[in-house]
């Protein structure tokens, strides 16, 4: 009997829980919430915000304010620095690195031992048991898996609490017979840098039986173009025969689909997504014939939404999961074992389905760009635009910014298309100023710049006047509130934009 025969004897309990919360989502997120209010409520938040006595969410939602990052990040400093019983009881040892927000560089969100075991764990236990439910004829713990850490390993900082990304958490406490079963080894899976690493991945699985992958899409590809170097060979199957998954998240994977079908020609092989974040673990698509996740309901994680037609007013509407329209575009808020109460993780998701929950990723609350995991933010590029216009005496009329997603040799960057009210005398020396302060403000842009291995060099279109004019006017949205999207994942407003900058003038880049 191989050993996938064996993980899939072990994992079909779990597949059968899967169901049954999936049925009764709603009583068991009223479950979850009562399990998190009992264990916080000796906390300093738990007390000061009445959870002893909380019983229901009419209370819950009454007692605890709406929470972003800056309203949460002095109570996490502190933490950092060793205080216990603070968010979650107990002394929370690491810290997900994560991109910044309007005032730091970076972003440091708890992670507890329950948070690990009971959220992000138990997500890559979950999605191994609905592959396998959904493909038993499966052999993929036959070889091995190819997981990817991040850019950042855990290193010491504050009182003992220890940073870095995730993904490098998570390989840093696995169970250790997962390594029996994964590549590459762990000192190389959390090496800084990316060069070098990459490197080795791909020297180290290269005469390995790897049969599935899991990773961010950017990061996997260019992983694999290396594999594909040294390896001489034009498909991925001729290196490695018994692939059959790719378990991808992080970002979308839509503009790389065709890349990765490209590389790998196998009508054997499968794709599946995961909603995984700092934050937590939130969906897995349990249905490889349909695009959206399955919200998961019985980890510890308690959700919220607000209807993004109600983003950003005084008093927002704010609703349980059972209370969710179909269609609609919410804001999620998230309550955790790993502290976060009410905590606004900036995504926004729109439900396919009530019975069971599934929902798809329709985005950002704010303007931005994650096509690498980089999560440039609005604030990034105002900051980083405003001081290379002060160093090189130039003026910004209007701009926006879109990525040139990966080549076949997983090349990419991003290109921003700008109208100078006053031009720089030196368009590359602006557009170094630019990238190097965006690496200065925003932590993983600065690791995904690094060696140019993920994101190569920005690029500076330069946009002939009155062009945003021509082209809010030709879309009948000159004057009034229309503005210029600013940062945005998909190409579609600067393609427009840059077809019509070639009337009259010729473009210019740096």
């Amino acid at each position: 009997m191989g050993l996938t025969r064996i993980a899939a004897h072990f994992f079909s309990s779990r597949q059968k829980e899967i169901e049954r919360h999936a049925k009764q989502a709603d009583l068991t997120q009223q479950q979850v919430l009562q399990h998190l209010l009992e264990r916080a409520k000796d906390t300093e938040y738990g007390r000061n915000h009445l959870f002893g006595s909380t019983k229901t969410y009419e209370d819950f939602a009454k007692n605890v304010p709406v929470n972003t990052y800056e309203e949460l990040k002095g109570d996490i400093d502190r933490m950092r620095h060793g205080e216990e019983n603070v968010l979650w009881p107990g002394q929370v040892k690491w810290y997900a690195k994560s991109s910044g927000t309007t005032n730091d560089k970076s972003k440091f969100i708890p992670v507890s031992n329950e948070g690990l075991n009971r959220i992000h764990y138990q997500g890559g236990k979950d999605t191994v048991a609905l592959y396998l439910r959904n493909n038993p004829d499966s052999r993929m713990f036959d070889g091995k898996g190819l997981i990817l850490g991040g850019s950042h390993s855990p290193n010491y900082n504050l009182h003992n609490s220890l940073v870095g990304d995730l993904s490098a958490i998570l390989i840093e406490n696995i169970n250790p017979l997962v390594n029996l079963v994964r590549v590459p080894k762990k000192s190389t899976a959390l090496l800084q840098d990316f060069e070098v690493k990459r490197d080795r991945i791909a020297r180290e699985t290269l005469n390995q039986n790897v049969t599935n992958l899991s990773g961010v899409p950017s990061w996997m590809l260019s992983v694999l173009v290396r594999v594909m170097e040294l390896s001489g060979k034009k498909h991925l199957e001729e290196v490695w025969p018994n692939l059959e998954v790719f378990f991808h998240g992080g970002i979308a994977f839509t503009p790389y689909r065709p890349q990765y079908e490209q590389l790998i020609t196998s009508p054997n092989m499968h794709y599946m997504e995961t909603y995984n974040a700092s934050e937590g673990f939130f969906g897995i698509q349990s249905d490889p014939g349909d695009a959206s996740m399955l919200l998961m309901t019985d980890y510890d994680v308690f959700y919220e939404f607000i209807p993004m037609d109600e983003y950003g007013t005084e008093h927002p509407t704010v609703l349980p999961l059972a209370d969710v329209e179909l269609d609609k575009n919410y804001a999620v808020l998230i309550s955790t074992s790993c502290g976060l109460w009410r905590y606004m993780i900036g995504d926004t998701v729109k439900f396919t389905s009530r019975q069971p929950y599934k929902f798809i990723i329709t985005g950002r609350t704010k303007y931005f760009i994650n096509a690498y995991g980089e999560e440039l933010i609005m604030d990034n590029a105002e900051k980083g635009l405003a001081y290379a216009c002060e160093q090189t005496v130039a003026e910004i009329k209007e701009y926006t910014a879109a990525p040139v997603y990966m080549d076949s040799k997983a090349k990419c960057r991003h290109q921003w298309l700008i109208e100078f009210a006053k031009a720089p005398n030196d368009l590359k020396k602006f557009a170094n100023i630019l990238d190097k302060r965006l690496q200065e403000l925003n932590s993983d842009y600065e690791a995904k710049r690094f060696h140019d291995i993920t994101l190569q060099h920005l690029e500076i279109v330069v946009a002939r006047p009155n062009l945003f004019n021509d082209w809010l006017k030709m879309k009948g949205k000159l004057g009034g509130q229309h503005k210029i999207p600013r940062l945005s994942n998909s190409r579609k407003v600067i393609e427009e934009l840059l077809e019509l900058n070639q009337e009259p003038a010729e473009t210019q880049q740096a």
